[in-house]
């Protein structure tokens, strides 16, 4: 799976459009010209979200009503155009001209990042490392998009009716409808306990078998584990029996608070270096060290699944590297992602000149620069008014729907 191109209107201070390679893309260019922001569009373009915020109307430019985002993308010998239009209050997926829902457009271009803004996946709350461990699972299992959908839509129904039980004169009449709430959430959340488990532990088995961490850092070795709520409660291989006999348990001090109390939306992952949790004993260097090493392992175990290669951003890679790291880091993507980086560094531009496609960043524009690496052939433009085309539906590797 290649990016080959992409197209802004409206999007930040981005203007124009930007073509790629196959290997390595560099952005450069001094602060606050739109380096981050042409990197931001990839992920919002793969991902449908941002990883700098979580309200895409941010993105818009101040004097416009709505962005669009235009991709082109090449898989074998198979090109689709993919759109994004985001307004202030909604947005909306094409394929090929034609509006899809996100459980189908999702898997079209499947995109990693590692940023500073990452850093919550470390340091923030449980529901930044669930988010993370989820982004993941989809990318190799789409369909596993709608299990999570389904279960956030029954959770919500549930919590509004635990809401008005406990504002009752009567909370024991709501009891079997919060009962029948409860059995779709067995049902649904036995999936998600073993879809993210089934993903931990691939990612475990990854970061054993590629030792990045002392090539790379000389670092400590990474390791992952994936905590449920109910530890400790009974036997986890059997989590649906466990989650119904726990959610029944709870069923009376649920209604009390007026919201659910257990349930996957409330599990964890731990990040060990050397057994020592990283985010209470790590230094900051430590901490986005393990960080990059996890976006790595995603992208090994994208790698070994459908045998192609994501996309991996690595937004302002001299902030957080040495030339030596960055050398041993481009090294070990060769081959295995479609990289794109973002430096304010000309030096480190000049020095990858031979085997990179460049783009000089200046007022949102990106101007590639002579002399690149061109590693893909980049098709024609797009026809803006292709929304009314037809999907042709083509591609090899399967999306959620």
């Amino acid at each position: 799976m290649l990016l080959t191109r992409i197209e802004a209107s409206g999007f930040r201070n981005l203007e124009g459009f930007a073509q790629f390679g196959s290997g390595l893309n560099i952005f450069y260019g001094d602060n606050a010209q739109g380096k981050t922001n042409w990197l931001e569009a990839i992920y919002i373009l793969g991902n449908t979200k941002s990883f700098r915020t979580s309200q895409l109307r941010e993105c818009i430019a101040f004097d416009q009503q709505q962005a669009v985002l235009r991709g082109e993308t090449l898989r074998g010998s198979t090109t689709k155009q993919i759109q994004l239009l985001i307004a202030e209050d909604s947005k909306q997926l094409f394929i090929n001209g034609k509006r899809e829902a996100l459980t189908r457009y999702l898997g079209n271009l499947d995109v990693f990042a590692f940023s500073l803004e990452e850093m919550d996946v470390i340091r923030g709350e449980p529901g930044q490392r669930r988010r993370f461990i989820d982004r993941g699972a989809v990318a190799v299992s789409p369909r596993f998009l709608n299990t999570l959908s389904r279960y956030n839509q029954v959770i919500k129904q549930k919590n509004r009716l635990l809401g008005e039980a406990s504002q009752s004169d009567n909370p024991a009449q709501y009891i079997s409808q919060v009962e029948a709430w409860n059995e779709q959430l067995v049902e649904l959340g036995a999936a998600i306990h073993d879809q993210r488990a089934s993903y931990v532990e691939r990612m475990n088995q990854v970061l054993d078998q590629n030792d990045h961490g002392r090539a790379i850092f000389g670092a400590e070795r990474i390791t992952v584990r994936y905590r449920s709520q109910l530890e400790g409660k009974g036997d986890l291989d059997n989590y649906a029996d466990l989650f119904g006999e726990r959610l029944a348990l709870r069923l009376t001090a649920e209604i009390a608070a007026g919201h659910s109390l257990i349930g996957p939306h409330r599990d964890d992952l731990e990040i060990m270096s050397d057994g020592r949790e990283v985010s209470r004993y790590g230094s900051a260097g430590q901490q986005r060290s393990a960080l990059l090493l996890l976006d790595l392992a995603q992208v090994s175990i994208y790698n070994s699944i459908y045998e192609e290669s994501p996309v991996l951003l690595i937004d302002d890679i001299d902030a957080e590297l040495d030339r030596g790291r960055i050398e041993a880091l481009l090294s070990e993507l060769e081959g295995r992602a479609q990289t794109f980086v973002s430096t304010s560094r000309r030096a480190i531009a000049n020095r990858y000149r031979d085997r990179a496609q460049t783009h000089r960043v200046e007022r949102g524009q990106a101007v590639r620069e002579t002399g690149s690496y061109d590693g893909v052939f980049v098709g024609a433009g797009f026809d803006n008014d292709a929304i009314d085309q037809a999907d042709d539906g083509s591609m090899s590797k399967p999306t959620a729907g």
